[in-house]
């Protein structure tokens, strides 16, 4: 692969507005690096369509030929979570590298199987959030002692998803065996983005609530039971010794999101402001600072897939700063992209997170 692109094949590229045609396909139609080998659905038809409509070689209504298509170097994984074990075992047994969309496994066990697996094969996983040009710069800010020790942070984070109101086809974020909830993914995703500002998280106080037990689906009119938490107030210790006040909402209307870090220290501020219906890990975010910084760099890739609903624009901004790094990783035969053992640390934060809120003790972790 030195001299030629990274041939990918995306599993779970539908074109009926999936999340990997909003944002795996145009990041990575964006880099000459790659090229889209192949795409896999559950469906001929559909299979057959998304090839059309997202310009790829082949398709392939059943994964695991994709998986075995030895033209394929890279395998991403974009399906539902109870999926992702059986998909990316295959796909690390064929020998290939693999990008896995968050969270890895529905359990830590079965995340930290999937990482044992991995071996020496390059991985990434779709923590997308800490690859944004504004967080890398903020995160260098931090590490460079620009604001000097640090006092305090504060997060407030939302996200359309998990309120009164669903679909169908979402109802299985619902469901605890699915490991695919509030949690996981939106709680998940902020948390990855204060690491990556302020370093690990070390300690933990959280509460978390149900607010919407019974979840309307709208295009069936059924109501549907959640199983998982929908909202979260915590307060974080970090290795930079900031102490960090986190909420995250749900359910939040698009005219209302919002996510916003803000740091304080002796020596100045910073924030990280952006506005994404979806959350901090879809869009891209603005840098302030008291401190001078370097502008952050240009996203390699932005906007949204060609069939992307609109609540996806920008979808690929973030998602195609992890190929970019992926794709260093396998030019130069480095391992810095967080992969599957990232996952498995961000697994096991969300699982302290969740045992300091049915306890009611504070959980401390390994910096």
């Amino acid at each position: 692969m030195s001299n030629s692109p990274i041939r990918v094949g995306v599993i779970g590229a539908d074109t009926e507005a999936s999340w990997a045609g909003a944002s795996h396909v145009p990041a990575l139609a964006a880099q000459p690096e790659f090229r889209l080998a192949a795409v896999a659905t559950r469906r001929e038809e559909s299979a057959r369509r998304a090839a059309e409509v997202f310009g790829a070689e082949s398709w392939f209504a059943d994964p695991f030929e994709l998986i075995g298509d030895p033209s394929v170097d890279l395998v991403t994984v974009a399906v539902k979570v109870p999926a992702h074990r059986e998909l990316v075992l295959a796909a690390l047994a064929a020998g290939k590298a693999v990008y896995s969309e968050s969270p890895l496994g529905a359990t830590v066990a079965q995340t930290e199987e999937m990482a044992a697996a991995a071996g020496r094969l390059h991985t990434a996983i779709g923590l997308q959030g800490r690859h944004n040009p504004s967080v890398r710069r903020a995160g260098q800010i931090v590490a460079e002692g620009r604001l000097g020790r640090l006092l305090s942070a504060r997060v407030a984070a939302t996200t359309f998803g998990n309120g009164p109101e669903s679909v169908s086809a979402y109802a299985y974020f619902d469901k605890a065996a699915a490991g695919a909830g509030f949690l996981t993914i939106a709680v998940g995703h902020v948390l990855d983005v204060v690491e990556a500002v302020l370093g690990r998280v070390t300690e933990i106080d959280a509460r978390t609530e149900l607010l919407w037990p019974r979840v309307r689906l709208t295009d069936t009119g059924e109501m549907s039971v959640r199983e998982t938490p929908d909202h979260l107030d915590a307060v974080v210790k970090t290795a930079s010794g900031a102490p960090v006040g986190v909420q995250v909402l749900a359910g939040v209307p698009a005219a209302d999101a919002r996510f916003s870090l803000e740091v304080r220290g002796t020596d100045g501020r910073l924030a990280l402001t952006g506005d994404h219906p979806a959350g901090v890990q879809v869009g891209d975010l603005v840098l302030t600072s008291s401190a001078e910084f370097t502008a952050p760099d240009a996203p390699v890739a932005s906007g949204a897939g060609p069939t992307a609903a609109e609540v996806w624009t920008g979808a690929s901004v973030n998602v195609g700063e992890v190929y970019a790094a992926l794709a260093r990783d396998i030019r130069n035969r480095t391992y810095d992209t967080p992969g599957f053992a990232h996952a498995v640390h961000n697994s096991r934060l969300i699982a302290r997170v969740e045992q300091a809120a049915r306890t009611g003790l504070r959980q401390h972790l390994r910096p």
